[in-house]
């Protein structure tokens, strides 16, 4: 087991040349696509399922990271910082009605 940053460098060269070969465009195709699949699944309640389409939405949105050359670890860490990026308390203390739809 890893941390974010290896489980991207494991997609890097995995599916490197095939995401450069597919393009950004249509490789975000696939991350939505994936995520549509993770809501089906959690709109029926299926657990295996989830597990798997969850695991493919964070390898297509690494794939989609490595295209841009983004490290999605640092990415996530420095907008999130053990607190809310909008209100800056943990737990997030945000009015109910600006916590639907950030």
């Amino acid at each position: 087991m890893g941390d974010i940053r290896d489980f991207q460098r494991m997609m890097k060269n995995i599916y490197y040349e095939r995401d450069v070969e597919r393009g950004a465009h249509r490789t975000a195709l696939w991350l939505f696509s994936e995520v549509g699949e993770l809501a089906d699944a959690i709109v029926k309640g299926d657990l295996e399922a989830l597990n798997r389409e969850a695991s493919d939405v964070l390898a297509w949105l690494c794939s989609l990271c490595n295209l841009f050359n983004v490290d999605l670890e640092k990415a996530a860490y420095k907008r999130y910082s053990h607190r809310c990026p909008k209100c800056g308390a943990s737990p997030c203390k945000c009015p109910k009605e600006l916590k639907t739809f950030q």
